[in-house]
């Protein structure tokens, strides 16, 4: 967050720009440069965008008092489509674990969010994909790898699965995300902003985001945005303070509606859950139809809004 937050700390008159990784020599920040992403990558992303904007613009979703969510669409998306052009990425390490950060340059709204990977792990391109547009709508999205190097891979049997899954220590992956949370605090403390910050994740890290908030004993995170979590842990899910957005589809079999709401209500009225009529898991990052396409867009204007409501 070198840059950024420099640029912040000056722009925002806060004084004079910045290094704050200097300070640190535990945490091995190089240099930032322009999102170093792959060839293959920038033109994943670049297709995807160019997919979604050829069946849609600029969709807004606003939730209604009565709870429902209407749905506009602008046709002119010229400003989004200059901001994006204006992020910058760098990989990071935090007490020997790797991550990347992705910081809007153009317009940074100094808010930070940690965004927690699906199984197939923190350098997987639709996971890039959804953070670079993030970052796109202003915010510092640092995403860790939580497998350590060992993501779940479509290559192989799924016969090993539940083998992996049993390697994946939660209190490991617990002690990961408070140092990246840590780490995320400090550089914004440094740069004299005090913006608390969000969580979101998908899928296996959709899970993990009600452990994150309800171990969060310093009131770090504001909020949290769930988009299918996998195996939550609803015992402790009475401990979360803040309010969180669960999205998922009603023919999810692994995100089943009727324990998202029971997880709701144990955390509070300020929550929600919005459910999508005939998706399936990860439409949201992963869309493989029109259809999809259409609902993940709607998602992400709706997590937009509902992130701009409880960090801006």
């Amino acid at each position: 967050m070198a840059a950024s937050l420099a640029c912040l700390s000056s722009s925002a008159k806060f004084g004079a720009p910045w290094s704050p990784f200097n300070r640190h020599g535990i945490h091995n920040l190089p240099p930032p440069q322009l999102v170093p992403l792959a060839s293959s990558m920038e033109i994943y992303i670049t297709r995807s965008f160019l997919r979604r904007r050829r069946c849609l613009k600029n969709i807004s979703a606003l939730e209604t008092s009565d709870g429902a969510v209407n749905v506009e669409v602008d046709e002119d998306d010229d400003d989004e489509e200059e901001a994006c052009e204006l992020v910058n990425g760098t990989e990071v390490s935090v007490d020997g674990v790797e991550g990347y950060l992705l910081t809007a340059v153009k317009n940074n709204n100094g808010t930070g969010l940690l965004l927690l990977s699906d199984v197939f792990g923190f350098q997987d391109s639709a996971t890039r994909d959804f953070a670079y547009r993030v970052a796109c709508n202003g915010y510092n999205v640092l995403v860790p790898d939580l497998f350590r190097g060992d993501p779940w891979s479509k290559n192989r049997p799924k016969s090993e699965y539940e083998e992996w899954r049993r390697k994946q220590d939660p209190d490991r992956i617990r002690k990961d995300t408070t140092s990246f949370t840590k780490w995320m605090v400090e550089e914004f403390a440094a740069a004299g902003i005090s913006k608390k910050l969000g969580v979101m994740g998908f899928c296996f890290g959709g899970g993990r985001v009600v452990d994150v908030l309800a171990t969060d004993e310093n009131d770090y995170f504001s909020t949290g945005v769930s988009f299918y979590g996998t195996r939550i842990d609803s015992a402790v899910a009475g401990d979360v303070k803040v309010p969180v957005l669960f999205v998922s589809g009603d023919r999810d079999p692994l995100c089943e509606v009727k324990g998202l709401y029971e997880i709701k209500e144990k955390i509070g009225e300020r929550s929600k859950v919005v459910m999508y009529e005939g998706r399936g898991h990860g439409f949201v990052h992963r869309p493989e139809t029109a259809e999809d396409d259409r609902d993940a867009e709607e998602a992400f204007a709706l997590m937009r809004n509902w992130l701009h409501h409880h960090l801006i």
